[in-house]
Parts: C-alpha cells; sequence; structure tokens
C-alpha cells in the first residue's frame, strides 16, 4: 500500500486544495526557483503531500507537467491583457500606460528572478512540446503589443513592438543573471521611446 504525505484534516483548518492543484502548484514554485532539469518528480510530490503515483495519475510523465506548467503561465499573461482592455475598453493610450506600470511592477519586484517561460525554454531540448507553448505565447505578446501601437496611433507599430519586446525581455534576462541595475532603468527606456517615436495626429 503506498501511503501519501497529506496530513489528516483537523476541524477548523482550511482543507487541502485537490492534488492536481497542489502538484502544479509546488511545481509552480520550484521550477521557477532552481529550474526544471534541477527539480525532479519526488520532491514535487513531496512538497505537495502526495506520492509519485498520485502525480503520475495526473501527469503522465515530468515532461507533460512541465507543458501544464507553461500552459498556465501563458494563460495567466493572457489575462493581463484582457484585464487591461475590460479596464480601459475605448482608450488605447491608458491601457498603454497601465500595460508600462504592469512592467515596472514586475522589474521592481524583488522576487523577481526572469521570465518563467523564457527561464524554462533554455533547458528544454527544441523538440520538446512546451516549447510551442512559450514560442506561441511570446508570439501572441508581440501581437498584443502591434495592435495597441496601432491602436495609439503609432506609425510604426511593427517595428516598435520589435523594440519594446527586446527591450522588456531583454530587462527580465539581465535581472535572472543578477543585473537588477541595468533593469531598473528599463522602465525609463521604455517610457522614453514611447515618447519619443512618431504618431499620428
Amino acid at each position: 500500500m503506498v501511503r501519501t504525505r497529506q496530513k489528516p484534516a483537523v476541524a477548523g483548518e482550511t482543507p487541502l486544495p485537490p492534488p492536481r492543484e497542489r502538484i502544479l502548484a509546488v511545481a509552480r514554485d520550484l521550477f521557477y526557483r532552481h529550474g526544471l532539469h534541477a527539480v525532479g518528480v519526488e520532491l514535487i510530490a513531496e512538497a505537495a503531500q502526495t506520492n509519485k503515483m498520485t502525480l503520475y495519475r495526473h501527469f503522465k510523465s515530468k515532461d507533460e507537467l512541465v507543458v501544464a506548467y507553461a500552459r498556465e503561465l501563458a494563460a495567466e499573461g493572457d489575462k493581463v491583457w484582457q484585464r487591461l482592455a475590460d479596464e480601459h475598453p475605448d482608450n488605447p493610450e491608458r491601457r498603454l500606460a497601465a500595460w508600462v506600470d504592469h512592467v515596472e511592477e514586475i522589474l521592481t519586484n524583488k522576487f523577481e528572478r526572469g521570465c518563467a517561460l523564457a527561464n524554462a525554454a533554455v533547458e528544454l531540448q527544441p523538440g520538446h512540446p512546451a516549447r510551442a507553448v512559450i514560442e506561441e505565447y511570446k508570439q501572441s505578446k508581440r501581437e498584443h503589443l502591434v495592435k495597441l501601437f496601432e491602436a495609439s496611433r503609432y506609425r510604426n507599430p511593427e517595428t516598435l513592438a520589435d523594440e519594446v519586446f527586446l527591450l522588456f525581455e531583454g530587462a527580465r534576462i539581465s535581472i535572472q543573471c543578477g543585473g537588477r541595475g541595468p533593469a531598473l532603468r528599463a522602465v525609463h527606456m521604455l517610457r522614453d521611446l514611447l515618447a519619443s517615436a512618431p504618431r499620428d495626429a
């Protein structure tokens, strides 16, 4: 009989989330802090207060868990764009300003250690299914920027999207490599870039 590490419920305590949720939440934390290769399924199962049998019941392999990890991160990124659209449906300039504020929050967060999806992509082989999820999300992010710049009447939205995308992504990579100082200046560079880029009246 395989015993789990789940503690018995105690009156008055909040019950634990379902095993799949716990496993994915723990995997997210461990993958982000330590990397994909450094974290094994045994550690994930133990930290999630379950066992490998239960983990494999929900995720057939570690690779499948990594794909679920990437999909969840991508979905959260998509929700940011939806939130900005909901908050500023008829004002693209305010939506853009809110997105820059969002970027600033990310780059100034003391717990930030780079983009989780970019970090994962570095460790994945070219044919890994999670890479397709990451590449699709990054392309979608660029397309969101293009549409936002078009709506804000920038003359060269495609070029500007590339410049902004590289600036933001580069800043997060800089943080991952220990260079928080240059990354903190990225927000000022971003605002200057947007202020100086040509726009139609």
